[in-house]
């Protein structure tokens, strides 16, 4: 028998949840493919080396960098040798490598801290499918992985968790390090081309991993006021914090977003709910409100 107990997803999309400010803050992603099954701990238990998987998470770590697992939508087997990439979210720049052996993946732990060649600026959809971490992000991921890779080929990976399980379906665009969720497969490609074409789409807009998730609060309501925006349009922040759980936030711009915007920031606690599919009990999210926005 089907379980009767609501999906994490569905649910916050009834309450509203507010998506902004839950990116990930990190500057660098290290991706690795590998065709699964992934375990909950998708890395922990992906076979790979653990003395190369250490080194591997060391060296991302030291980078301010997350790592992730990749794969191609619908886990084809082709005869090729596995492909690793460093995206570097501040440079806007990713690098491509393969690997047969876990020793080879040793040549992205250095791509991570060193300098080298082969760069690239050419864009990557990672769609969250990480089912076996909440059931969420395969049953809304799935369609939209595939509904992208209908419009964008082989830009499109699947990719393990990334957090804000309730905001399934989430993709996060590389190497500019834009979050979108509460996507689903008839708008995804669309809120997609929107990006490409040089605008975010604020409603699904969780934020940009290259600024901490109170900056990406007020970024969010920048293009809500101002915009949109492209996605590097806001491309630095300097936060103040003025109180307990209150920020002066002011944000650096370009393209057709006026030049200077302070906002005035606070952190709020949501009503206890359900917020994984694994959850136990309910409980509080921490939310973001921008109570004041001037352009200076």
């Amino acid at each position: 028998m089907a379980s009767l107990t609501p999906l994490c997803a569905d649910t916050a999309r009834e309450r509203s949840d507010s998506m902004q400010g839950t990116a990930l803050h990190v500057q660098r992603f290290l991706l690795i493919e590998h065709p699964g099954p992934w375990a909950f701990d998708a890395l922990a238990e992906s076979g790979i080396d653990p003395n190369v998987l250490d080194q591997l998470l060391y060296a991302s770590r030291a980078a301010d960098g997350r790592t992730l697992l990749i794969r191609r939508h619908g886990r084809v087997e082709t005869p090729h040798e596995p492909a690793w990439a460093v995206a570097d979210v501040a440079e806007g720049r990713i690098r491509w490598g393969t690997w047969r052996d876990d020793a080879d993946l040793l040549a992205a732990r250095d791509a991570l801290s060193e300098p080298s060649t082969g760069w690239t600026d050419e864009p990557v959809l990672l769609v969250c499918t990480h089912g076996r971490h909440d059931t969420c992000c395969a049953v809304r991921g799935r369609p939209v992985a595939e509904a992208l890779a209908r419009r964008h080929g082989d830009r499109v990976w699947e990719c393990s968790h990334v957090g804000g399980d309730r905001f399934a379906a989430s993709v996060v665009v590389l190497p500019d390090g834009t979050y979108y969720g509460g996507l689903d497969g008839p708008d995804a490609a669309d809120v997609l081309d929107r990006h490409f074409a040089g605008t975010v789409t604020p409603g699904h807009l969780r934020g940009s991993s290259m600024l901490p998730p109170v900056a990406q609060a007020a970024a969010a309501a920048v293009h809500e006021r101002f915009g949109p925006g492209g996605a590097r349009d806001i491309h630095s922040a300097s936060i103040e914090t003025i109180g307990p759980g209150e920020w002066r936030v002011e944000l650096a711009c370009a393209g057709q977003l006026p030049a200077r915007i302070v906002a005035a920031v606070e952190a709020r606690r949501s009503p206890p709910a359900v917020l994984t599919c694994r959850a136990p009990q309910e409980t509080s999210a921490r939310t973001f409100a921008v109570t004041d926005l001037q352009a200076v």
